[in-house]
């Protein structure tokens, strides 16, 4: 009946669900084919007339048969695939349910293997629901677990049921539809076969192989996410795929295979300790409110070393870009290309723009105060390391600009989220109580999800020795704008600071390491970066959307940076420095295209 996907399933069944504009039950029948069914036989009850007088009695030369289930608002799957019992003895059979869509290959694996009785199964994920089965070394299911014996410590072992089985007449005559009549005489009609499957395994023992799939894709539609997920994963074509997920901007755990370039994280950081520690207060996090502003203002002042008064905390950087430049009044001065949350959210006529005229964007303090010199700005936005190009000006410049920007009465803004992954000796923060007490012009932000591996968790900082405009910033965000875990996490990141220290030196390595590889690629350029991402400009083979469409079918995401202001003719690509595992895999795979 499909109740949870709303609207489309209100005067249809789930199989007439259109995914990409294609029916499951087209796709179904397609692959059935293809594959050489001798007869396709629905169980049909809700809005069942509607199946039969769509599909008809065949599909391209293959026979369908209809069998009704009146009572099917009363029952659940075991009496439908019961009063199917006949044709289960007649021959060898492919058993699919009806809310599933995947690749034709899925189907074909099944049919291809030589073991006669098979659940075709995946290694359990976060997003999967429903029955799990546990194997032996042999892939012999040893048990099937149901949703009141699921346990989630044990996740590690459990594999799920993709819910498409072949089983032989053999057993079938043999075991599955005397059990499945006896259980459902027995136990009523209101459970799911798979019970009936886990009854036999423990009686007699009885040869289930499981079947693992490796990567193919599939996927189970009972809302309207699910939905939303497959037409992504299950698009036409490679654009429309990828533009299906990396318009999703993030929620990629529903995508567990594919790696994520595109998004920037520090690999190296949260330790394990700290995530255990996390762990352990889950549950009275989950159930207790976070404090207010004031407190955890408090815990950013210490653990950044600032005056409360001087700092705000935000539910990322994203939300106090966008309360900061809310306020904004007069021309803003930027460097172009850049992280474009700040100059879109002010108007056109309002942005003087500087652009280096170099394929690497670089540019010094020099370059800004030269092209700023002559111009009229209220407020100068510097992105130090820039993104996406990591170009990065040394903290003696920065002074020089802070100075410059003072003599000149502008507003400087400094974004140093990526700061901590320089490669430099001495200070580069700009989060020093002496620099911005002495500098209220200046206001300094920083994403702590990006540099301390927590997006999850939503929180940057914004600090100014303006402590009105502080003042405004709190006032105007809501006063539980963070939640408790990452209250939490501010609350202990102290006993793990030298543990950050020492992952930032070790991605600093690592970044070096990926770039030598990535420079090994022939068709790239890639440009020296100080930020956890490296600019790099394709310069033949593909076009920048080419190459990530095609790392996409690695389940590889980049970044193509096509579509940003200044970089749309340039052919230019990010790729975010993960660790070496994921990275060395990155490397290869483009010098294998």
């Amino acid at each position: 009946m499909g109740k949870r996907l709303g609207e489309y399933t209100q005067n249809n069944t789930k199989c007439m669900l259109e995914v990409n504009g294609i029916r499951l039950i087209d796709r179904t029948l397609e692959i059935l084919h293809n594959v050489g069914v001798s007869r396709v036989v629905l169980v049909v009850g809700y809005k069942g007339q509607n199946v039969k007088d769509y599909v008809g009695d065949n599909y391209k030369g293959t026979p369908v048969e209809y069998v009704e289930n009146p009572i099917y608002d009363k029952t659940n799957n075991i009496y439908s695939l019961f009063l199917a019992k006949e044709q289960m003895l007649a021959e060898d059979t492919l058993l699919l349910e009806s809310d599933l869509i995947f690749e034709p290959l899925v189907v074909q694996k099944i049919v291809a293997d030589t073991n006669p009785n098979i659940a075709l199964v995946d290694k359990y994920e976060s997003w999967m629901d429903g029955t799990v089965v546990t194997l032996d070394n042999d892939c012999r299911i040893t048990n099937f677990i149901d949703k009141d014996h699921f346990r989630f410590e044990e996740i590690k072992n459990y594999y799920k049921t993709v819910n498409i089985y072949k089983f032989s007449r053999e057993f079938s005559t043999k075991y599955y539809v005397p059990f499945l009549t006896a259980y459902s005489t027995a136990l009523g009609n209101n459970e799911y076969y798979e019970q009936v499957l886990r009854v036999i395994l423990h009686l007699y023992n009885a040869p289930i192989k499981a079947l693992p799939l490796t990567g193919e894709a599939w996927y189970e539609i009972d809302d309207v996410q699910d939905l939303d997920i497959a037409s992504g994963m299950f698009a036409p074509t490679d654009d429309e795929h990828y533009r299906a997920i990396s318009s999703r901007y993030g929620g990629y755990w529903r995508y567990p295979q594919m790696l994520d370039f595109c998004y920037l994280v520090n690999p190296y950081f949260p330790p394990q300790r700290m995530i255990d520690e996390i762990k352990a207060s889950f549950e009275t996090l989950l159930r207790e409110y976070p404090s207010g502003m004031r407190v955890n203002s408090l815990l950013a002042s210490k653990n950044f070393g600032v005056k409360q008064d001087f700092i705000v905390v935000g539910n990322g950087a994203a939300e106090l870009i966008k309360v900061l430049m809310e306020n904004h009044t007069g021309t803003l001065g930027n460097i172009a290309p850049t992280f474009e949350e700040y100059p879109n959210r002010i108007a056109a006529n309002s942005l003087v723009q500087f652009t280096p005229d170099n394929d690497g964007f670089r540019y010094s303090a020099k370059d800004i105060t030269d092209f700023f010199g002559d111009k009229n700005i209220d407020t100068l936005l510097l992105i130090n390391p820039d993104n996406p190009s990591g170009n990065y000006i040394p903290f003696n410049d920065i002074k020089m600009l802070i100075e410059w920007t003072r003599v000149r009465n502008i507003r400087f803004v400094v974004d140093e989220s990526f700061v901590d992954f320089v490669s430099a000796v001495g200070q580069t923060s700009l989060l020093d109580d002496a620099i911005l007490a002495a500098n209220p012009h200046l206001v300094v932000v920083k994403s702590v999800s990006k540099s301390y591996g927590v997006p999850g968790l939503r929180l940057g900082v914004l600090a100014s020795g303006d402590t009105e405009i502080i003042a405004r910033l709190k006032k105007e965000m809501a006063i539980w704008n963070i939640n408790s875990f990452g209250e939490f996490y501010m609350q202990i990141y102290e006993k793990y600071h030298k543990e950050y220290i020492a992952g930032c030196e070790e991605f600093r390595k690592e970044r070096e390491l990926f770039l030598a590889e990535l420079r090994e690629v022939p068709y790239l350029e890639v440009f020296q970066s100080q930020a956890n991402y490296f600019l790099c400009r394709v310069k033949e083979r593909f076009t920048s959307h080419e190459l990530a469409l095609k790392l996409l079918k690695y389940n590889i995401l980049i970044k193509d940076c096509s579509g940003k202001k200044v970089l749309s003719e340039g052919n230019y690509i990010r790729m975010a420095v993960r660790d070496r595992h994921d990275n060395h895999y990155l490397a290869e795979t483009l010098k294998s295209l």
